[in-house]
């Protein structure tokens, strides 16, 4: 590997680890502040922290109360990571490096949640007339934008690289 190559590597695992952190550390002031006991706390008239522990993945599906449900889909989300880890060893731009990283970082820290508790920590809860968009985590949110950035690399950035241009 180049030291390019390495450095965006090192981009993108930095930035998987201060998501894990920062999605690590705003779960454990939730799970004090509006877990235990459970309590929304209003913030505006569009977002509240609200307690939900999502059993599933993204907006609940797959969800089940069986035991081996979170083993499952903790076992699949570090499968992903580790193909993704690959994928970020070969990345050959900064974005997708960085991308790479939130996605690791954001199913890792839902793993951790898995693991602990059977369920993902969620409490960021956006709404609108009444519409609640499901709540989420820091991790959810870097999963969104990582996987955002993700397709804009590919769609629009790979095909310079295939012809040999670089960052």
């Amino acid at each position: 590997m180049s030291d390019s190559g390495a450095s965006r590597t090192r981009l993108g695992l930095i930035i998987a680890l201060l998501i894990f952190v920062a999605d690590l550390a705003t779960k454990e002031w939730m799970l004090s502040l509006i877990f235990d006991p459970p309590r929304r706390i209003v913030l505006t008239g569009f977002f509240n922290l609200t307690p939900v522990w999502n059993r599933g993945v993204s907006f609940g599906l797959f969800a089940g109360h069986q035991e081996w449900v979170p083993w499952i889909l903790s076992a699949v989300a570090v499968v992903i990571a580790a193909g993704l880890f690959v994928w970020l060893r070969r990345a050959r731009h900064s974005l997708l490096a960085v991308a790479l990283g939130a996605v690791i970082g954001g199913a890792l820290g839902n793993v951790i949640d898995r693991l602990r508790f059977g369920a993902v920590v969620d409490f960021l809860d956006f709404h609108i007339s009444g519409y609640h968009w499901p709540a989420f985590n820091i991790a959810d949110a870097a999963i969104s934008l990582g996987v955002v950035m993700i397709l804009y690399h590919e769609l629009f950035l790979a095909s310079g690289q295939a012809s040999g241009e670089k960052e």
